[in-house]
């Protein structure tokens, strides 16, 4: 194997410098001179290189350089990820165990490192029975996003004091346009308002997963430390009827990397926020006072307007109220999904739970929208979770979604989405099954033996629709989907919101209220090499089956697209 010749001179310098710290040379003038003053021969008039070789051997120079050479051996990468990859602890299985890779930092920008020192207080946990070796338990696991980033942590057993220890490398940079390179000065990162969005997710024995906490973490008191370095206690608060109630402690610290050269005063952090949230605060109260407005001028169209389902507000899991508009984003997928069908077909596969209820009677429904991370982090939601990300996606793709708020068959209230075509094509997609349905409308006035379409969607009545620039609400005489036209600039069948307004309050950035938008995440597994060892494994058991039937095998037996008839 030859070296380049950077490589070669790089590899020369290390030996010679290797030799120099032994003093190699002082012992090689000893040797000699003893070699040639007690070995020669006085018929010799010369010392040969290989007699000189001999007597270096002879008095244990050479072995004494070798050993003090370390050879390292090359590990293969596949060797190299088993071993660097964590044990699982004795107490409980790690299904899904984390390996560490080393990051590169760049020296041009900035860093934040966001360390989890510990929880406490857990007290739901207070009681957990020690688990036993090897037995499956429930187990924490810590999501976080900031700023188009995505980490999660290891799984930890459940407990009062669960050891929640990670750390996680989060790069802080500029948004202007040519400002991507530049390293972000103490007076950026004070503008920069994003928070890191924490979630904590609980997932039992079972692999039912569920919402424990959602947390917002203003990072910026680490601008203040003299040293870059700042240790908190973060209080994290339950969800929906829970979000009173402490859930727990996360003891962090955070660390600027490289360090400030000038740090700010915690008065000027102080203020920045309260600005921020008084900014805030007036834009919602604005926004508050329109919509009472819009709703008063929307009674007075149609009295009947008040029963229909128009919903401008709902609640997040932390029991906030937002504008509907706020939870639809322009969500683009990139190379994960190719295809607004794939979309819908992803939105499907995650699972469908409704927000659970304290006590029981009245046959209420809970309300909790849940942000986008909670959603995809818990990996199933409500309709509503479905029809917003589902509407995000499509948005994404340039479609013209909406999501539309309604009613099923026994009065149900229902949530799923609708786009239109440039030919005015209307089409509803169910964002819990991937199902299509093109909607032709009735007309009340043809005579009684004209044909009429027959609508095949499972939906009722329609109260509203919007998306992350408008809200309307149907003003029409029925709210019966199969009726209803979709003209939206048709000002006497639906009463639009100012785009503006809207705008204020959901468009992002807007204020500093608003969940950042998470991208979304690669899948975990290969999906070709998890086919083919699929295949090899139902193909072993295919074989030991039909063997334990005494039917004929072939260990060569090829699986037909399905596997049925070869049993």
């Amino acid at each position: 194997m030859s070296l380049p010749p950077e490589k070669a001179s790089e590899l020369k310098q290390i030996i010679h410098n290797h030799l120099i710290k032994m003093n190699i040379h002082r012992k090689i003038r000893d040797v000699l001179s003893e070699t040639v003053r007690e070995d020669l021969d006085p018929g010799h008039s010369s010392l040969s290189e290989e007699d000189f070789l001999r007597a270096l051997q002879r008095r244990g120079i050479v072995d004494d350089v070798m050993k003090d050479l370390h050879f390292s051996k090359e590990v293969p990468d596949t060797e190299l990820e088993l071993q660097n990859t964590p044990k699982p602890a004795t107490h409980f299985i790690d299904k899904d165990p984390t390996k560490l890779k080393k990051t590169n930092m760049d020296p041009a920008r900035r860093y934040l490192y966001l360390q989890v020192l510990g929880g406490k207080a857990f007290l739901e946990h207070l009681q957990e029975p020690e688990p036993l070796p090897g037995q499956v338990c429930s187990t924490f696991t810590l999501y976080l996003h900031f700023r188009n980033q995505r980490f999660h942590s290891k799984p930890v057993p459940c407990a009062c004091e669960p050891d929640l220890q990670e750390g996680f490398l989060l790069e802080i940079h500029r948004e202007g346009l040519g400002d991507g390179s530049k390293m972000a000065d103490a007076t950026t990162m004070l503008s920069i308002c994003d928070p890191v969005h924490l979630v904590l997710i609980k997932r039992d024995a079972s692999s039912e997963t569920t919402l424990v906490s959602s947390y917002f973490l203003d990072w910026r008191t680490v601008l203040s430390s003299p040293s870059g370095k700042t240790s908190i206690a973060v209080e994290l608060l339950g969800v929906g009827s829970e979000c009173k109630v402490t859930a727990g402690v996360l003891n962090m610290s955070l660390d600027l990397y490289p360090p400030l050269s000038e740090i700010l005063s915690p008065d000027i952090i102080t203020t920045q926020q309260s600005l921020e949230r008084q900014k805030t605060t007036e834009k919602e109260r604005l926004f508050l006072v329109y919509a009472k407005q819009w709703w008063r001028e929307f009674l007075e169209i149609r009295p009947a307007n008040q029963s229909k389902l128009v919903k401008i507000f709902a609640q997040d899991e932390n029991g906030v109220n937002r504008p509907v508009c706020s939870y639809v984003r322009v969500l683009r997928a990139g190379r994960l999904l190719e295809s607004p069908r794939q979309a819908a077909r992803f939105v499907s596969l995650l699972g469908l739970e409704k927000a659970p209820v304290v006590g029981g009677g009245g046959g209420g429904k809970q309300e909790q929208w849940c942000s986008l991370l909670a959603f995809l982090c818990r990996n199933k939601g409500d309709c509503e979770d479905h029809a917003t990300l589902l509407c995000s996606l499509l948005l994404g793709f340039g479609l013209d979604a909406y999501v539309c708020v309604g009613t099923k068959p026994k009065s149900l209230a229902h949530t799923w989405v609708m786009t239109r075509g440039t030919d005015s094509t209307i089409t509803f997609w169910e964002s819990l099954t991937a199902h299509r349905y093109l909607h032709q409308a009735i007309d009340p006035d043809a005579p009684p033996l004209a044909p009429q379409p027959r609508p095949s969607y499972p939906y009722r009545t329609i109260g509203c629709v919007f998306n992350h620039r408008s809200f309307l609400a149907n003003c029409q005489p029925s709210d019966a989907v199969e009726l209803c036209s979709f003209d939206f600039h048709n000002q006497s069948q639906w009463k639009a919101m100012s785009e503006e307004a809207v705008g204020s309050v959901c468009s992002p950035g807007s204020t500093t209220s608003l969940p950042p938008l998470p991208p979304l995440c690669g899948p975990s597994l290969e999906p070709s090499a998890a086919s083919n060892q699929l295949e090899l494994e139902l193909r072993y058991l295919v074989v030991e089956h039909r063997k334990d039937l005494g039917l004929y095998y072939s260990r060569s037996l090829c699986l037909p697209p399905g596997p049925w008839p070869v049993l």
